[in-house]
């Protein structure tokens, strides 16, 4: 027998109070009640508590206490000023709006449906939207059919999401394999896109073990649950994916501007042993002309593998060493893992004696000191949920900022513990947190394993900002949770040399872009095992377009230099080294870019081309770098067979030729080979190109409409380039790009030395004008001339700018117009007309 009942909903706008009819109930269902608020609502269902807020127009927080209170307005990821934000809504009779934004409540079950204003849905409940079985909890979305998902870190099983199952919990999983999970990260933010209301995003502020199913279990139902911890949860809408990912990163965190030297390509293997060998390795890469920034020193260069040490018989001089590379132009950086060695005589070793003395270490659930074997033999762990622990964690660096070393390496932070079944810490031992807003309290390792190594890289961060405060501190991390973009670049771990682990690896860094790592790397040639010569070539040619370029190997591996493979193999890995040093002013620009926006640095096509999603083409290899460069490996690398690029509308070019890409495609997607081309949906117009595979050949296209800055080739980012700076301007729709430059390595950006400019170009009835804006900032750039090349230009032309006739010079077979300016710092224009 139904029961009526009414849901008062008082307006904060007006004192009248509005009833609205509830839906109809059983007898056993519970109560529920609502009351709107001025920036959003509140309801109750039996005992439980709802909260939705519109922080802004476009993002709303969620929160659910089970016994009706709220959980504590507290995070990890999302910094107290962020969490509070307010926008006043409109209440309406079913819930409130937005200017952008409706959200509808039923109040019997707590389902929320968000709507645009035109009543696009966004994102809708499913039936029973809210369980709670004690302290788990388990929330349901609807899965539309024809939406796509992705985020969740660099979690394995393809780059879409739907119809499989993950589980957030930080693992060190050597070895793993492309399907495997979970492994290194807990990121629990995903990206719901090609829905009916666009693009929309999802972050659950939950450190425990979360779980979520995106139509695995239950068709049609996207499904987040977990053991405990807050029910608090963030609704981001688009409707571009860019404009989620932005929104996402104004939440947890922008990562900050990188020295420009971690753009460089990075030589590193477990281990280099001797200083002798570290010293041939940074030789024979010059003698070789590789360009190189960096050297890594893996644990072979500590002393019995115990941080904050040196091994003084294989590096008698480490700091001798670090200035030797730093005048040949690279940099050195060094792992330091977390634990701290407990076995070393007393007085001997001064992070433990300090440490111990400091009560740092995360104990037992009796309350002694929590000792695990890892690296060193017995360890123990700094308890980095408290604050004061940190800044004496960080404190530790000191003496490798004397030494001159530029960054630090935070490994085995899952934390990963040897000789347990778990490979990390008992879940009951006990964490301190103090820190933040959160209220002082112990908590368990089951509660914080997922933000342990992101309160780590925080550490770390913080500390080398203190010791160097006018310096940009280097972190590189393995294991993370939302948020730990501001702290640390990251990598995929463990991988192996293989070419499922080498598409593994795009897959894994798109992924991690999404979800607010930008800085996103994987081991070129794979950790474990060996590749063959035409793999490691490859992943060469690949990694040159990672966000971070890093060669590393383990040990008792084959070598995997770049020079290893013998004169042809090496050529063509340089070309593409060298080919990553003359786009470093691009690369440099998306750098900058990112700590502003949030946007990726590698991205998926669809990211800034929508209609990529509908393409028939096998995209399971494309990525884009920034908007302008499109990057097409085969999908099928081992074989020599053919394949299809299908290229976004616009039109584009050959990067290495410079001439046009592509012929028109069919409007209608060619012959169905498989189940999951046949989406009755037509092919999004665009360019097809043919590919056939060849190791020396990486397909890489140019967006029409790009104006693109590159440089004379260098060694490393030390070397000043000689020459002018190079504009190519490829002519379409939208034509623009952006020159960026600083010091590359100091704070003084943030105070306004910095060079940032805006180009454009735009076709005429006589040719072409590209306009200079007039630039933002104090620094002098390197380059005093700039050479401009028009392509897809035919026939003779005139160049004038500011008045007075330009010398030019043409290539018909190139199909260029080329001439070289001034240095453009103040606003002008420059008129290129056919004759």
């Amino acid at each position: 027998m139904s029961i009526g009942r009414f849901l008062k909903v008082a307006l904060a706008t007006s004192s009248v109070a509005i009833a609205v009819p509830a839906l109809a109930q059983g007898p056993a269902a519970a109560t529920a009640t609502g009351i709107n608020r001025d920036n959003g609502l509140e309801a109750r269902r039996g005992a439980m508590l709802m909260r939705v807020e519109a922080l802004t127009d476009m993002v709303l927080r969620v929160r659910i206490g089970r016994d009706g209170t709220l959980p504590e307005d507290a995070s990890w990821a999302v910094a107290a000023p962020l969490r509070q934000q307010r926008v006043k809504v409109t209440a309406t009779p079913d819930g409130f709006r937005t200017s952008a934004v409706q959200v509808r409540l039923d109040p019997a079950t707590l389902a929320l449906t968000v709507t645009d204003l035109a009543g696009k849905v966004i994102v809708a409940d499913a039936p029973s939207p809210v369980a709670v079985e004690g302290r788990t909890f388990t929330l349901r979305k609807a899965l539309p059919q024809g939406e796509h998902y992705f985020g969740l870190g660099d979690k394995t099983g393809g780059m879409d999401r739907r119809g499989k199952t993950f589980v957030d919990w930080n693992t060190d999983a050597y070895g793993f394999s492309p399907a495997d999970d979970p492994i290194y990260k807990s990121i629990p933010f995903f990206i719901g896109v090609g829905g009916e209301g666009g693009s929309w995003g999802m972050f659950l502020d939950n450190s425990w073990r979360t779980a979520f199913d995106f139509g695995h279990k239950t068709d049609g139902v996207l499904e987040l649950s977990g053991p405990d911890g807050p029910i608090d949860y963030y609704l981001i809408a688009g409707p571009s994916t860019a404009e989620v990912v932005r929104r996402y990163t104004d939440l947890t965190g922008k990562a900050p501007l990188v020295p420009q030297w971690a753009l460089g390509y990075q030589q590193s293997r477990y281990s280099y042993e001797t200083a002798d060998e570290l010293r041939q390795v940074a030789a024979r890469l010059r003698q070789e002309k590789v360009p190189t920034d960096v050297l890594w020193l893996d644990i072979g260069f500590l002393d019995k593998n115990t941080p904050f040490t040196v091994n003084k018989t294989k590096f008698p001089d480490l700091k001798g060493l670090v200035a030797d590379m730093r005048h040949d132009g690279f940099k050195a950086v060094t792992i330091t893992d977390l634990h701290v060695g407990a076995n070393r005589p007393k007085g001997s070793y001064a992070p433990y004696d300090s440490g111990m003395a400091g009560d740092h270490f995360v104990k037992n659930a009796d309350g002694s000191v929590y000792v695990a074997p890892v690296w060193p033999g017995p360890s123990v762990f700094p308890d980095f949920t408290q604050k004061r622990t940190r800044d004496w964690y960080g404190g530790l660096f000191k003496e490798q900022v004397d030494m001159g070393i530029a960054g630090a390496w935070n490994d085995m932070n899952e934390p990963a513990i040897f000789e347990t079944p778990t490979k990390t810490m008992p879940l009951d031992v006990q964490h301190r947190i103090a820190t933040d807003d959160f209220t002082p309290r112990t908590a368990n390792h089951a509660e914080l394993h997922n933000i342990y190594g992101m309160e780590n890289t925080r550490a770390t961060f913080d500390g080398l900002q203190k010791l160097a405060p006018d310096e940009r501190p280097f972190v590189m991390t393995r294991a993370s949770y939302a948020g730990g973009q501001r702290y640390a670049v990251t990598w995929t771990g463990d991988n192996s040399a293989t070419w499922d682990h080498l598409k593994l690896s795009i897959q894994q860094i798109v992924n991690l872009g999404l979800s607010g790592f930008s800085y996103g790397a994987a081991d070129v040639s794979g950790f474990a095992g060996g590749p063959s010569a035409d793999l490691l070539t490859r992943w060469f040619e690949i990694g040159a377009f990672y966000p971070v370029f890093r060669d590393h190997s383990a040990t008792g591996t084959p070598r995997v230099e770049p020079w290893v493979d013998g004169p042809d193999h090496l050529a063509i890995r340089r070309r593409f080294v060298e080919e990553r040093y003359r786009l470093m002013p691009y690369l440099y620009g998306l750098a900058d870019q990112n700590a502003r926006t949030g946007d990726p640095i590698l991205r998926p096509v669809f990211y800034d081309y929508p209609s990529a999603l509908r393409m028939s083409c096998d995209q399971s290899w494309t990525f884009t770098l920034g908007k302008a460069l499109l990057v097409a490996p085969p999908p099928t690398p081992e074989s020599p067979q053919a394949y299809d690029v299908c290229l976004p509308q616009g039109g584009w070019f050959d990067y290495w030729t410079g001439l046009p890409a592509g012929t028109k495609a069919m409007q209608e997607t060619g012959p169905i080979q498989s189940a999951t081309q046949a989406t009755g949906e037509k092919q999004a117009q665009g360019d097809l190109v043919r590919e056939t595979p060849r190791l020396d050949r990486l397909p890489v296209f140019v967006r029409a409409g790009t104006i693109l800055p590159r440089q004379p080739l260098v060694q490393s980012t030390a070397e000043t380039p000689s020459g002018p700076l190079q504009l190519d301007v490829y002519p379409g729709d939208d034509c623009q790009g952006t020159l960026y430059a600083d010091d590359g390595h100091s704070m003084a950006y943030r105070r306004g030395v910095l060079l940032r400019q805006a180009i454009r170009c735009t076709r005429t009835a006589e040719g072409i004008r590209i306009d200079f804006d007039r630039r933002q900032g104090s620094f002098r750039p390197w380059w005093r001339e700039m050479r401009v090349t028009v392509h897809s230009w035919t026939g003779a032309g005139t160049v004038s700018a500011r008045n007075r006739a330009v010398a030019s010079d043409t290539d018909a077979t190139a199909q260029t117009l080329s001439f070289t300016l001034p240095d453009q710092a103040r606003a002008a224009s420059v008129t290129i007309a056919r004759r």
